[in-house]
This record gives structure tokens, C-alpha cells and sequence, in this order.
């Protein structure tokens, strides 16, 4: 493969700590990217993706698509550091599904109780 098909990536996690760098053709997807950065997730972490769905990659302000590839994402593609690494955000978003923390909200109606004097 060329070295100009190869990309070099490093993915910075909320905390601003890093995963990464790692090298990638141009033909991966970002879904293989997030599939990357979920089974090298660091220990240890309060926020921790449980699938790849629940990452999302942003670069240069855009949220990437999970269907498209590097090269296609690549002009122009993140910020780059030192080195011609580029750099991707992620962001991790829980599905929505209840867990037991969660405070179950009550929606039932409530009676309006109004002691108002007429004079």
C-alpha cells in the first residue's frame, strides 16, 4: 500500500487525554474507527462506550458518517498536530435505553389545589 493511503489518527477522548495515534488506510470507515476506539478504551474512565453507535467522531467541526471512509472525510480533515498526526474528537453519547441510576420521572397529571379568597 502507498504511504500516501496510510493516514495517522489519534482520537482525543473528553478528558483530553488521547488514544492513539494509529495508522489507517484511506479506504476504513469511521464505523471501523469507532469500533477501534471502543476496544482500545482506556480503564478506568467514567464515560465508557459500551458499542460503537454510541461514538461519535467529529473533525473540523462535522460530525463524520459512519458509511464514509477516510479519504473521503479528508479534505479538509481535523486538525492536525505536529507530525501530520490528525487529530478527531469523540464524543460519547449513551443510548437512551433506562439504567438503574435513572430517576424514573413521574408524567402522571396532578391535582391544582387552589385556596384563593374572593373579597
Amino acid at each position: 500500500m502507498p504511504e500516501e493511503d496510510l493516514v495517522d489518527i489519534k482520537f482525543r477522548l473528553y478528558d483530553g487525554s488521547d488514544i492513539g495515534p494509529f495508522r489507517y488506510s484511506s479506504a476504513s470507515t469511521v464505523d471501523m474507527l469507532k469500533q477501534r476506539i471502543v476496544a482500545d478504551w482506556p480503564k478506568g474512565k467514567t464515560i465508557i462506550p459500551k458499542t460503537a453507535n454510541e461514538v461519535k467522531l467529529i473533525s473540523s467541526g462535522k460530525i463524520l458518517e459512519n458509511n464514509k471512509t477516510v479519504g473521503q472525510c479528508k479534505l479538509p480533515f481535523g486538525d492536525t498536530a505536529a507530525g501530520g498526526v490528525l487529530i478527531m474528537h469523540v464524543v460519547v453519547q449513551p443510548s437512551p435505553a433506562k439504567t438503574k441510576s435513572e430517576k424514573k420521572i413521574d408524567d402522571s397529571p396532578r391535582k391544582v389545589v387552589c385556596s384563593c379568597s374572593i373579597l
